[in-house]
């Protein structure tokens, strides 16, 4: 069976829990595929340099979002500034993984979030008001009726003993932090939650439970899913949110495709009303595999 690892993002200790994943399949006898990609704001050569050598001589794909989407994040950073960065990083990353494993013909997808990231995820949905994420951001696995399955392996376990686990099996990882993270909406939740657990200890996996004990009304009509016209992406509107977000760039209207599509300010409207006259300037689609 292939499988196929991604670190999500680049912060303190995920590369503690991406040694530490890659250590436990091995030892389960699994035949990892693994993927990278290098389109985030801590310099592309420096963590594909990094991670090449860490990798234990296992196969690595480096794919990178100038490949995938033809633009690099400190491109996109330089158009949209520091405020709704990690938004395209986050929308481009999600999709990215997806068609890496599609490229590489994988069984599952392994990804090393912990329970730390899914706390955060589910304090980051309530104050969205996007509750029906939350059943999807607390199961172990999801996309199960779809070509490749994602699994979180690390779900119960806490960074914190990610890190530990390691340090004392002397792994080799190196740390770093996004540069462009710090006024990420998701660093707020973490700075609560890390508070909450001060207090008490039990709070992140309280907040787990929280979620997974959340239910959607059956009165409540879900949207249905289907496929983007542009790029085929799996998608409940005409466009993917990655289609979106990438006309907007190529027509140097950068925030067209940010924040939901109900309650948009007069900004986006007056974006939107511009983008209907222009026409589409040639750039890679999203999602394109041929690199």
């Amino acid at each position: 069976m292939a499988w196929i690892y991604s670190f999500c993002r680049l912060m303190k200790a995920s590369l503690g829990t991406v040694m530490t994943l890659l250590k436990l399949l091995k030892e389960m006898k699994f035949r990892p595929a693994h993927l990278c990609w290098h389109g985030m704001g801590v310099g592309a050569g420096s963590v594909s340099d990094a991670v090449r050598k860490l990798w234990y001589g296992l196969p690595l794909k480096v794919v990178s979002y100038k490949d995938l989407y033809g633009w690099t994040m400190d491109e996109i950073v330089k158009l949209i500034g520091l405020k709704n960065n990690c938004t395209f990083c986050g929308v481009f990353r999600r999709q990215a993984l997806d068609r890496g494993a599609t490229l590489l013909k994988v069984d599952k997808l392994v990804t090393g979030h912990n329970a730390d990231d899914i706390a955060e995820t589910v304090l980051l949905n309530i104050l969205r008001g996007d509750i029906a994420r939350l059943s999807r951001c607390t199961s172990i696995t999801t996309g199960e009726d779809g070509p490749i399955p994602r699994c979180k392996p690390f779900k119960y376990t806490y960074e914190k003993e990610i890190v530990m686990y390691a340090y004392f099996k002397r792994l080799d990882y190196f740390s770093t932090e996004c540069i462009y993270s710090p006024n990420a909406y998701r660093g707020f939740a973490r700075e609560f939650i890390k508070d909450l657990e001060r207090i008490r200890p039990r709070a992140i996996l309280d907040i787990i439970k929280s979620g997974e004990d959340f239910r959607i009304s059956t009165s409540t009509k879900m949207p249905e899913q289907g496929n983007c016209e542009r790029c085929g992406y799996i998608s409940s509107q005409k466009w993917c949110k990655a289609c979106v977000l990438l006309e907007g760039l190529n027509r140097g209207l950068p925030k067209l495709g940010i924040g939901r599509s109900r309650g948009a300010n007069n900004e986006q409207s007056k974006n939107a009303k511009e983008a209907k006259g222009i026409d589409s300037i040639q750039s890679k689609q999203c999602g394109t595999l041929d690199f």
